[in-house]
């Protein structure tokens, strides 16, 4: 029989009760229940894996690990980027193993939020998947201001032709509050409508694309993975272009890819390298988000290890490639261009003249930015599905669409969520803090996998992590080393996580925990209630 609770309080059996771990074959049973559709397959899964890893980060941020920032505050790889990136590409991979693990183990939504639950206890689990929101649902909401940005320049490409209202379009229908404060500061002749002295400002693009990435993960996991489909093959149809039209450009090996002479093929050294290889990092970050779709995929089992690491492994190809043509185009170990560091395969293709690639360039970002965009809101909605299922928010959510057999209301409402974060959060300071949620979460995961192996050893592993524990000690090593080294850094994100989770842990205590011992208690009088009655009709 359940144990009773008289009262939800924080006094009895406290510390019993936030570490109190979900059973693994209670998450079975639980998924079985449900009646989310199983339409996924390992192609569909790699292609959603590419989909969320390869997006701005490539067509921007490799200039600047290569180059170094502008302002000097951050070391260039120079032509040694490719070693950066094989650095960065490994480092992932051992979370990626672990995830691969527990995926097979624990096929049900919910990611590193359902392995924290299963090894950590309940406290532990709600503050990972509040984590959990920053990498996913507030990462969406600054991709979908970050795809505003970029189909507002694809516009400017066809001014000639296109009406200025497009073109050209006001500051306050494009941008975020914030945003719009920063360019008036240097601006003031700039004016922006204003209700009650508060600037207004609605960014229009990055609300019809939430809005429209919504509509489509309400219709269904498959349909998602075809327009993720679609938007992959885009994407890398040009950034493959971009690597042929490259490598032609230069008949033999430039000089200053010879390693043996380190001030031309690694300026910097290995400082440069590791600085590189940190901001390449960031490029890789997507593949754990199959893992919250574990129960839609028709073979979890089999499947979704294939999935994490097969796109992990398309994803390193591509930008070692992509690595290899700008750099051989471009001698990173001195000064470049601003133009590079901006959008170095645009800069790489008007060199050779090719004013035509470089507007299929802007097409490609936005193609990796819309698949990007997919992912990550089907990735929170799975999540917070696994959470309401645990009671921690309310059962509303786990409602199923009868036609779609999607989470439908719990979609609607991450997607007017996010349009409430476009219109007021601070995107530069939230996408900084994207980051911790994601390091977070792979050092949880690394960990997790450390504590199951002791505490459930016997437990089928259809896919297990070689050479444990080396492996997972080494992931929670390279992704703990990253994040100091990121904290380490001026900013005020460093500063604010700690307070994310301290108002994650007041919401728990004040929410989440009552809403369990409620849960339980009412649990209990159905057992009591039923045993009574099965008394009585036994007299």
């Amino acid at each position: 029989m359940a144990e009773k609770f008289n009262r939800a309080t924080f006094t009895r059996n406290f510390l019993k009760n936030i570490t109190r771990i979900k059973n693994p074959d209670e998450m079975l049973a639980d998924a079985k229940e449900s009646n989310l559709e199983k339409s996924l397959g390992v192609w569909d899964l790699i292609i959603l894996g590419v989909g969320a890893i390869i997006g701005s980060g490539i067509f921007a941020i490799v200039g600047i690990a290569a180059a170094g920032a502008a302002d000097g505050s951050s070391l260039g790889a120079g032509p040694a980027l490719v070693i950066s990136m094989i650095i960065a590409a490994i480092a992932c991979v051992f979370s990626a193993l672990c995830y691969s693990e527990f995926a097979t183990m624990i096929p049900v939504a919910g990611g590193a939020y359902t392995y924290t639950f299963a090894t950590l206890g309940e406290f532990a689990a709600w503050m990972v998947g509040w984590v959990l929101m920053l990498e996913y649902a507030i990462g969406f909401i600054a991709v979908a201001c970050s795809w505003s940005n970029y189909l507002i320049q694809f516009f400017k490409l066809f001014e000639n032709v296109l009406p200025t209202w497009l073109t050209n379009p006001p500051i306050w229908l494009t941008k975020d509050v914030f945003s719009v404060m920063d360019i008036i500061k240097d601006n003031p002749n700039i004016t922006v409508p204003q209700l009650f002295g508060i600037p207004i400002c609605i960014n229009l693009p990055a609300i019809f694309i939430v809005i429209l990435m919504t509509a489509i993960l309400v219709k269904g996991t498959k349909d998602t993975a075809k327009m993720a489909g679609v938007m992959v093959f885009i994407k890398l149809a040009v950034i493959f272009l971009v690597i042929g039209v490259g490598a032609f450009s230069f008949a033999h090996v430039p000089p200053h890819w010879l390693p043996f002479d380190s001030s031309t093929f690694a300026p910097n050294g290995w400082r440069g390298i590791f600085a590189g290889a940190f901001m390449i990092f960031f490029a890789y970050i997507g593949f754990d988000a199959l893992a919250t779709v574990a129960e839609e995929c028709k073979n979890p089992q089999k499947d979704l290890p294939t999935g994490i690491i097969g796109s992990l492994f398309v994803t390193t190809i591509v930008y070692v490639l992509v690595a290899l043509v700008l750099t051989g185009m471009v001698n990173t170990a001195g000064a470049v261009p601003v133009s590079f560091l901006d959008a170095p395969m645009v800069y790489c293709m008007k060199l050779l003249n090719h004013d035509g690639l470089a507007c299929l360039i802007s097409v490609g970002s936005l193609a990796g930015l819309t698949s990007v965009l997919l992912v990550l809101e089907m990735a929170a909605t799975r999540i917070l599905y696994a959470m309401s299922r645990d009671h921690f928010i309310s059962k509303r959510f786990q409602k199923i669409h009868p036609k779609f057999k999607t989470p439908a209301l719990l979609t609607w409402t991450v997607g007017g969520l996010a349009v409430l974060g476009i219109l007021t959060l601070n995107l530069n300071v939230a996408a900084e803090l994207c980051n911790y949620g994601t390091f977070t979460s792979f050092i949880i995961v690394c960990l997790a996998v450390l504590i199951l192996r002791h505490t459930d050893p016997n437990r089928p592993r259809p896919f297990k992590v070689p050479f444990s524990p080396f492996l997972p000690i080494l992931g929670i090593l390279c992704c703990g080393g990253l994040m100091v080294y990121k904290s380490m850094e001026a900013g005020s994100s460093a500063l604010l996580f700690p307070v994310w989770l301290g108002v994650g842990a007041i919401i728990y205590l004040l929410y989440g925990f009552i809403r369990n011992r409620d849960n339980e208690n009412k649990i209990h009088r159905e057992l009591v209630h039923g045993f009574l009655k099965e008394e009585s009709d036994n007299k």
